[in-house]
């Protein structure tokens, strides 16, 4: 079916299911899992009226990737003092579980039989601030654990980032690194403009202006921004991952005002968010998983070497996964083995699931203690 308004429509409708099965908590299940199998069905695997290949939907599918991890970005909490003082934990610990994923991948590889061991690693290592901050933000979660989490998340988070389209075709590293590079050296520009703008005042007079006037200049020109730093990622053979959460990390280093994230909001979870990943969902041919097993030890030897290193509630939230799995099974459509993109974000999905479920717990056990 070619992308038009009843496509979208379609998608728009199925995408609830993300909500309507999260809407229980006891169930404690993330939306991206009932987006995810509402694309299942609604692509080629089961009843294929949405074609995930249209060139339409894909871009608009991207565009909603981008603003996913932009809005992933721009909630890691830079400006917080008590972040940057846990810093040096949170850093040794993403170390430590970097270590551990390059002996547990090996292991996986070994034993699977699939040479994919670098990868594999990447996938085990990383962490997901665009699940966890929001998770954190809601249940209000907090103490030492908690603080000492968020900047290993966020640095295991970057650093997988940057690390998967070196290990996803191993071939062309040397054009990844200088096109991630290249990105990052941009947001870093980018940086160092907004934030004399600001120290001028410049960004507060637009923002007052904007306001007044109605005019989304601020939202206008954020979304200007991560599509050109995207368009330098895709020219340069890079994940629009990583220019979606470098220019998150820009703005919320600058300081996002609370007018344009309600409206980032609106337009990332309100539709081009569930867009995604019903899209993702259509992409994944689920008719060719006979690695059920591989997607298993991936989620279970991703919360294991979290666990290992931060034993507790919080290093079990550590270990969720998002933006990375996702980039591996679109990137390594035309490198990874059929079955292999599936098995990936079933172990993402098990990783989410062990996460909601230990936040959870951590906010029942927080609430009983006095003060």
């Amino acid at each position: 079916m070619t992308a038009g308004f009843g496509v979208l429509a379609l998608i728009g409708a199925a995408g609830l299911l993300g909500p309507l099965l999260a809407a229980r908590s006891a169930w404690h299940v993330p939306v991206v899992a009932g987006e995810l199998v509402a694309g299942i069905v609604l692509g080629p695997s089961v009843s294929g009226l949405v074609e995930p290949a249209d060139p339409t939907l894909s871009l608009l599918a991207n565009v909603g990737f981008a603003l996913v991890m932009f809005v992933a970005g721009s909630q890691v909490p830079i400006r917080d003092s008590r972040l940057r003082q846990a810093l040096r934990t949170g850093a040794l610990r993403a170390v430590l579980v970097g270590a551990l994923a390059v002996l547990t991948a090996y292991g996986i590889a070994r034993v699977t039989g699939i040479p994919h061991a670098a990868l594999f690693a990447v996938l085990l290592a990383s962490s997901s601030a665009a699940l966890i901050l929001p998770i954190v933000g809601a249940l209000k979660l907090s103490g030492p654990e908690v603080l000492a989490m968020l900047p290993q998340v966020a640095l295991a988070d970057a650093a997988c980032i940057i690390a998967l389209p070196l290990v996803i075709d191993p071939g062309r590293a040397g054009t990844a690194a200088l096109g991630a590079a290249a990105v990052i050296v941009a947001s870093a520009l980018l940086f160092a403009g907004l934030r004399l703008l600001d120290r001028r005042g410049l960004l507060r007079r637009a923002h007052r202006w904007s306001q007044r006037r109605k005019f989304a200049v601020e939202l206008r020109i954020s979304l200007i921004l991560l599509f050109a730093l995207a368009a330098l990622a895709v020219t340069t053979h890079v994940s629009i991952m990583l220019a979606g959460f470098c220019f998150g990390l820009v703005v919320g280093a600058v300081g996002e005002p609370r007018r344009l994230a309600k409206q980032l909001f609106s337009v990332t979870d309100g539709f081009l968010g569930p867009l995604f990943f019903v899209w993702l969902g259509a992409s994944l041919d689920v008719r060719s998983l006979n690695l059920v097993w591989l997607g298993v030890l991936l989620g279970a030897g991703a919360v294991a070497v979290h666990f290992v290193v931060r034993p507790g509630y919080a290093g079990l939230m550590a270990s969720a996964q998002l933006g990375v799995p996702v980039a591996a099974a679109t990137l390594g459509a035309a490198t990874l083995r059929a079955g292999e993109p599936a098995a990936i974000m079933l172990g993402a999905v098990i990783t989410i699931v062990v996460a909601v479920v230990a936040a959870g717990r951590l906010a029942a056990h927080q609430s009983k203690v006095p003060g």
